[in-house]
């Protein structure tokens, strides 16, 4: 097995709004390659801290390292340049109606880089295709189903080959089939691109199937109270909020 190598370390992390400490003292590392599962119940900061991790909000103290850079120290170019790194899957998909497929994955192609007209068209096939979508480049949003409108959104997300992919409840709104072939997806991902992935997510079928480290963030004591691969915390963990959140209460009945 390959040594871990630390891409994202977060450090004495605070976050919150004003005066407000939603969560405190964050401090975990997400290595290269991880599938990296943010976890806890409603209302612990999961949103808040990927929009953080993201670029989105500054803490509210302490730092994230991207490949030992801060970010939060990093000048406006900086922040910039790593940025561009990111790739981002919203909750929703977030795909412009008006477009076709191909349209969507397009855009940040032709934001971003002095490819041709041909050289985007033909990665945005290549994209589609490594996502299962081959041949419906030209299909509308409202034209196809839930699950393939989440994997065009993660196409358009891949567009710039980026070193680290974050996404926001994946299987949220999804049959339970297509919530595995998504996780499926993001498994052969890791494995061929060697991507990092972090994930938000309260699934516990995606949290076993999919992550091999995590971070648990406890609403009530606002801050972390477990880290690590999710099958090891079902395992060992004495915490027993930890506990029910992996079992859903299942051991007490």
């Amino acid at each position: 097995m390959n040594e871990a190598e630390p891409q994202i370390v977060v450090k004495d992390l605070d976050m919150g709004y004003g005066s407000f400490i939603l969560i405190r003292n964050l401090n975990f590392i997400v290595n290269k390659g991880d599938i990296f599962i943010i976890m806890g119940g409603s209302g612990c900061g999961k949103s808040t801290l990927l929009k953080l991790l993201v670029g989105l909000k500054e803490p509210l103290s302490g730092q994230v390292f991207y490949d030992g850079t801060s970010f939060w120290e990093a000048g406006p170019e900086e922040q910039k340049r790593i940025m561009r790194r990111f790739g981002i899957l919203y909750q929703s998909g977030a795909l412009w109606s008006s477009m076709t497929l191909a349209e969507n994955v397009a855009i940040p192609l032709e934001q971003y880089t002095s490819m041709t007209r041909a050289e985007i068209q033909d990665l945005v096939s290549l994209k589609l295709a490594l996502v299962g979508l081959a041949g419906f480049e030209d299909f509308y949003p409202s034209e196809i189903s839930g699950g393939m409108r989440k994997r065009a959104g993660l196409a358009r997300a891949m567009a710039l080959d980026p070193d680290i992919l974050f996404f926001d409840e994946p299987s949220a709104g999804l049959d339970p089939v297509s919530a595995r072939l998504l996780d499926d997806l993001i498994l052969e991902l890791r494995d061929s691109l060697g991507t990092t992935f972090v994930v938000v997510t309260h699934e516990l079928g995606s949290i076993f199937a999919i992550g091999n480290n995590s971070v648990y963030l406890d609403v009530q004591t606002r801050t972390m109270t477990a880290s690590g691969d999710p099958n090891r915390l079902l395992a060992e963990s004495k915490d027993p909020t930890v506990r029910a959140f992996l079992t859903r209460g299942a051991e007490g009945k």
